[in-house]
């Protein structure tokens, strides 16, 4: 990319992990929409009558420097006390999952929707797949992108790479894990479909992005950890679906990409295989939960350079629950503990309603301490 403001090459050169003085800032997800006006500085019920207008202007006021995942109109599904419609709510009742009229309430419906429908819909994206058409979609995607956020705010890819998921939102976690447990090898056939079909899409984001110039960067985001742990376990995860998301992701690794891992939950146990497939960098932590951020910072990628990590300020207890001083105390420890280069600052992920607008404050107050003064040693 050329003609980069300082603030969007600050976080280029974050990505390629070359030193810089400042720590960047990344992407400062809030929710409230009285907070997001506050920080853009416009009126009250502004956010809702130009959200995109609000948003951005926020984000430049706080001094971000990169955006992967471009989220400013999710906060019009929440009011200041979170979700206002029921059928938005996770308390809302849970409804029979009917696809195709399949009625999914068995393990045993699960594999005959895969094996009816699923697994032959991505044969076909396979047979069918239009290369010039995916290429040119991601470059619009990545321009618009850039185009809407402005000049001075770096764009980075998100969710434009793709790989296998484990369905369980499609087909309700019960009915699906224990599908999993029961026919993995018919699971493994889905996981093997998706590669083959997301290996052909990821080749073709790859070519647009080096043929425009876009920063070679991914977010891949998909929950598949609680607070426990894995939700399969490691032995399942290893065994079926690994293989596949390593076939899915060889064209950006190839490409020299940063892919960046979305940490939700205790993921602890799956970064050594994550990594030796080419992930290179992470973002989130719940560190509640046993994600221990000392030892990520530590740990190098496969070909033995630092992670690019996304720094947390945590949005499940130090923002919601702490105090000023709690959050300040974070946030200096990310900083110290985090690697010397590729190091990011931001929150862990969305900031909920309801949040301390003072501890809210405090995190972006040190967050522009170190994007403008650096380490302190």
């Amino acid at each position: 990319m050329t003609n980069l403001s300082e603030n969007a090459q600050l976080a280029l050169d974050t990505i390629n992990r070359v030193p810089t003085q400042g720590i960047p800032i990344c992407t400062t997800h809030i929710m409230e929409h009285s907070v997001i006006e506050h920080f853009a500085g416009t009126k009250a019920g502004s956010y809702v009558r130009n959200p995109h207008e609000v948003y951005v202007r926020m984000l430049e006021r706080i001094g971000v420097c990169m955006v992967d995942q471009y989220i400013a109109d999710n906060p019009l599904s929440m009011g200041n006390s979170g979700y206002e419609d029921e059928g938005l709510s996770w308390a809302a009742p849970v409804h029979t999952v009917t696809l195709d009229g399949i009625v999914i309430d068995t393990p045993e419906t699960v594999v005959e929707h895969l094996e009816r429908f699923a697994i032959p819909h991505y044969q076909n994206a396979v047979k069918n797949f239009d290369f010039k058409k995916e290429e040119e979609e991601a470059i619009r995607i990545e321009y618009e992108g850039q185009r809407r956020l402005g000049a001075n705010i770096l764009k980075a890819g998100y969710g434009q790479l793709w790989f296998p998921y484990l369905t369980y939102t499609h087909y309700s976690y019960e009915n699906y894990f224990m599908a999993f447990a029961l026919y993995p090898e018919v699971l493994e056939r889905h996981f093997a479909v998706q590669a083959d079909y997301c290996a052909l899409h990821n080749s073709a984001v790859v070519s647009g992005y080096i043929k425009a110039g876009l920063p070679l960067y991914g977010r891949l985001d998909h929950d598949i950890a609680d607070s426990r742990g894995l939700l399969t376990g490691i032995k399942p995860i290893e065994t079926y679906w690994l293989p596949h998301f390593e076939r899915a992701i060889r064209p950006a690794v190839d490409a020299g990409f940063r892919l960046l891992w979305h940490c939700d939950g205790n993921l602890m146990e799956l970064f050594p295989p994550l990594i030796e497939c080419g992930v290179n960098g992470f973002q989130g932590f719940q560190y509640e939960d046993g994600m221990d951020y000392k030892k990520i910072c530590a740990m190098k990628d496969r070909n033995g350079e630092n992670l690019v990590i996304i720094a947390g300020i945590s949005v499940t207890r130090e923002l919601p629950m702490g105090t000023p001083a709690d959050v300040k105390r974070q946030a200096d420890f990310l900083v110290e503990h985090g690697p010397r280069t590729g190091l990011f600052l931001g929150f862990s992920s969305s900031c909920v309603p309801g949040t301390p607008l003072a501890n809210i404050e405090t995190a972006i107050e040190a967050m522009q301490y170190y994007w403008k003064h650096g380490r302190k040693n």
